[in-house]
């Protein structure tokens, strides 16, 4: 048995090479200039309405159809992207790509923004409602309305409910659990059947009591993550200007080996860059659309500028704040990779506990991920078996936490690599296909604010 689940690793291991080469992060980042270009950088030029519309709430939209607020559904997208990927994500791009990896993390953030806008724009536009009242959407909707092509929206559908279970479930359970026992002691079980209990008790309302949930948690989180890194930043100041230094020289140069660090070629680089970026903030792979769906909306271009806000937030704020403790602590080139580099900067950092910081912020980021996850997995199971089948995938759903937190995950970290590559084929080509409706939606909202 052993060694069948050795080969299953390995050829998932091989998979995963194959989906995630040049021409997935090519379409991914192609698709981000692509409709850059199409809706006249609006990433650029309405962020300052994007961030008014996330974070102050107008009454005009309660009436609205929807089941949570702009601001809920943005959360509740950010809970499942604010994760491991802000952690040990940045790591593994630095210590694979060395510090100029950040740069293309950089680039693919604010491309980036144009699809996730794009996504959301779509999610509103061809969203429906269940037998309950409650909305439904996302990529599976937007391709089988828009395009007409249900065989292929109920492929990203399979693909999104089994990658649930993967990076958006057990992945996440067992990586708070190696952090609470390998800093606190905490048996592996106790996290399992803690965790199970706090998370049947948020997924069992529903999105309207997971956007509850993540509304509060998730600001809280970042904030706290963001805050600990500045005081970081700022205790050790004068090493700032030479790692924004490093991250440009290297983002165009090879990296020489140096200490732990092996060496890596520039096309490394940006091909880390690009797939921890991607990893970290989702966009292109159709999870976030399935929570913009939900939101109370007047009009589906204002939500989708709230969208785009996550993927700022999530790139260019929270991982480039892990990014710089790790470049300017010196440790990138110590041979650690992971969530144990991001631990070895922080305790290097000169701040007093730095190392807990980390594992409290694995802690609090594991559990949203799971939250968030939990809602794209029974959507994606509605859309293929009908409402009745969303209670029995939550049970299931809650069991795997418990089973996540004391299993060894080689295994499943390679699958969910793999459903993960492959939600966002169908997405991409639904992106592109239907580009002429972002930008019509997009230029009939701007129109109507003129007048």
């Amino acid at each position: 048995m052993d060694s069948f689940l050795q080969s299953l690793e390995n050829v998932m291991g091989i998979l995963s090479g194959f989906i995630w080469g040049a021409p997935l992060l090519i379409l991914l980042v192609g698709t981000g200039l692509w409709l850059t270009i199409r809706l006249k950088g609006i990433q650029f030029s309405s962020m300052g309405e994007s961030l008014y519309l996330a974070f102050i709430k107008r009454k005009e939209d309660d009436d609205e159809d929807g089941d949570i607020s702009h601001f809920q559904a943005l959360m509740t997208a950010m809970s499942a992207t604010v994760g491991t990927g802000n952690i040990a994500g940045v790591a593994t791009a630095i210590a694979l790509g060395g510090p100029g990896a950040v740069f293309w993390m950089w680039i693919t953030g604010l491309v980036g923004m144009a699809t996730k806008y794009g996504e959301a724009v779509l999610a509103v536009v061809y969203r429906e409602k269940d037998a309950n009242g409650d909305m439904c959407g996302g990529p599976m909707y937007y391709i089988t309305n828009g395009l007409g092509w249900k065989w292929m929206g109920t492929l990203f559908a399979v693909f999104a409910a089994v990658a649930a279970f993967g990076i958006g479930n057990m992945v996440q359970s067992n990586s708070m659990a190696d952090a609470l026992q390998a800093n606190y002691s905490v048996p592996f079980w106790v996290t399992g059947v803690v965790l199970m209990f706090f998370v049947s008790l948020v997924i069992i309302g529903g999105i309207k009591s997971i956007g509850r949930v993540t509304g509060f948690i998730v600001p809280f989180m970042v904030v706290f993550y963001v805050v600990s890194c500045i005081i970081i930043l700022i205790i050790n100041a004068p090493l700032v200007p030479g790692a924004f230094g490093i991250i440009f020289q290297y983002a165009f140069n090879p990296t020489a080996a140096t200490g732990g660090f092996a060496g890596a070629a520039v096309l490394m680089t940006i091909r880390m860059g690009v797939a921890r970026g991607v990893f970290s903030n989702e966009s292109g792979l159709g999870s976030a659309p399935i929570a913009a769906a939900a939101a109370k909306t007047k009009h589906p271009v204002t939500q989708a500028l709230v969208s785009m806000t996550q993927t700022f937030i999530d790139t260019i704020i929270v991982c480039t704040m892990t990014a710089l403790v790790i470049i300017l602590t010196g440790v990138w080139s110590s041979g650690e990779n992971g969530a144990a580099l991001t631990t070895f900067a922080f305790k290097e950092s000169l701040i007093p506990g730095g190392e807990y910081i980390v594992t409290i912020g694995l802690v609090l980021f594991a559990f949203s991920t799971i939250l968030g996850w939990c809602y794209y997995g029974e959507k994606s199971i509605e859309y293929l078996f009908g409402e009745k089948a969303v209670k029995p995938y939550r049970f299931v759903f809650v069991l795997f936490v418990g089973l996540g937190a004391i299993l060894k995950l080689n295994l499943v970290w390679a699958i969910a690599d793999v459903f993960n590559g492959l939600m966002a084929f169908p997405n991409l080509i639904a992106l592109i296909a239907l580009t002429p409706i972002i930008v019509k939606t997009t230029k009939d909202y701007f129109a109507n604010k003129k007048k």
